[in-house]
């Protein structure tokens, strides 16, 4: 293939202007101020991703088409667009590869109508800055909608022939106290039926974002990490800490089906209905380190829908009132927490299913329609909040329940048990 290097942004739309596939190799930094789709086969690299930048000053990125590389490359928009994103009405897009890039801006991979296949692979992506609150294609269910991501992977095709294959590994956003803003890792079909997405593998390193939502909003929310309806996912792997800051802001959550997913780091959520895991999908295995919450109504996981086999905690602690440590309202397998289930808070409210809904920050709440095969707590259950409950079958079933530790309930008017017919 051709290669042809490139210094100037003269020289850039000239060598696309050619239409011949090639490798463009960027040499230096380069602003323009319009956006740059790459045509069928071409490939843009930077000679450094440190010293090799093309930004973008008044518009989107780069659009990609067909068969289409962008690598070692610093790629800089505002954080109100597209970085990096998908043209419309391409039926298949081949192979588009985004490797060794840092990003300023979303990256966007839709396929809307027209667009029947696309097979992305993404390795070592960091993007900065990110402020994805504006797309209006955003999925629906629960009575909420949810903002898309800094990275966003979108089977917007409601053609049930429609997939996107995709790989994701190594994918970082933000910084500690500097969040991507709206959803962080965002992977979604076009819903129950239609388009979908097969995704191999997604593997990420360190993941921070706020969706930046006000407090009492109660039909938006936003992910560290959503895998949502229409997406099969093979393997999830997270290999650094996961925070989220705001109002409705999870950390993990799925809609879709997930077979493997570990998290090796922990998970902390700041803000208010801010809760570390909840799954409205399908998961066979689960496992994380410490989940901790701290915003009103954050709890540390929720079985909403539909069921895990096999899920695994080191520790679960909530501070905030209305933060229950685990609650389950569907049939689920195994669940063993290796060391405490902790509660700070008393009664507040939280957001379930769109509603705000008062509840008490009760340590295990198994709801009616909850129904836990094996339940086992290595460590102990601590309340600390007033008028809470340590243990609260409120019209769930555990068939086999074990704690290794105590269960304490140290509030005023609270109890370490509550079983309800």
């Amino acid at each position: 293939m051709k290669i042809t290097k490139v210094t100037t942004l003269l020289e850039l739309l000239k060598a696309i202007a050619e239409n011949i596939p090639q490798t463009l190799e960027i040499e230096t930094s380069i602003l323009s101020p319009h956006s740059i789709t790459l045509p069928e086969g071409y490939k843009i690299t930077g000679k450094s991703n440190e010293s090799c930048l093309v930004c973008f000053n008044n518009s989107d990125g780069f659009g990609v088409t067909r068969d289409n590389t962008i690598s070692n490359l610093t790629v800089m928009t505002k954080q109100t667009n597209r970085a990096i994103y998908t043209v419309c009405g391409i039926p298949d897009m081949g192979d588009i590869v985004l490797e060794n890039l840092n990003i300023t801006g979303q990256a966007s991979i839709i396929a809307r109508p027209g667009t029947d296949k696309i097979n992305l692979v993404s390795n070592n992506i960091h993007i900065t800055s990110c402020d994805s609150r504006h797309y209006s294609e955003q999925p629906q269910k629960y009575g909420v909608n949810v903002y898309q991501g800094a990275l966003t992977v979108y089977n917007f095709n409601s053609d049930k022939n429609s997939k996107i294959d995709c790989t994701l590994t190594n994918i970082s956003l933000g910084y500690k106290n500097s969040p991507v803003i709206g959803s962080g890792i965002f992977v979604c079909g076009f819903g129950d039926e239609g388009g979908k997405v097969n995704l191999e593998v997604l593997t990420t390193g360190a993941i921070f974002s706020n969706g930046m939502l006000p407090y009492g909003t109660a039909n938006i929310i936003t992910a560290a990490v959503f895998i949502l309806y229409g997406v099969e996912a093979k393997k999830v792997e997270h290999h650094g800490e996961l925070v989220t800051y705001g109002v409705n802001d999870m950390v993990l959550d799925t809609w879709g089906k997930v077979e493997r997913w570990v998290s090796d780091d922990s998970i902390v959520s700041y803000g208010p209905s801010g809760i570390g895991f909840v799954n409205f999908g399908t998961v066979k295995d689960f496992m994380a380190q410490d989940i901790t919450t701290y915003g009103l109504g954050a709890r540390g996981f929720n079985q909403y829908d539909g069921t895990v086999e096999n899920i695994t905690f080191k520790s679960i602690t909530t501070h905030g009132d209305g933060s229950i440590g685990i609650q389950v309202s569907k049939p689920i397998g195994n669940m063993t927490v290796e060391e405490n289930v902790t509660t700070y808070g008393s009664v507040g409210n939280s957001l379930v299913k769109g509603v705000l809904t008062e509840l008490a920050a009760n340590a295990i709440s198994i709801k009616e329609g909850g129904k836990v095969e094996s339940l086992t707590i290595n460590g102990d259950i601590i309340t600390y909040g007033d008028n809470v409950t340590n243990y609260a079958l409120e019209g769930g079933e555990v068939t086999k329940f074990t704690i290794g530790g105590e269960m304490i309930a140290n509030g005023e008017n609270s109890q370490r048990q509550l079983m309800e017919e």
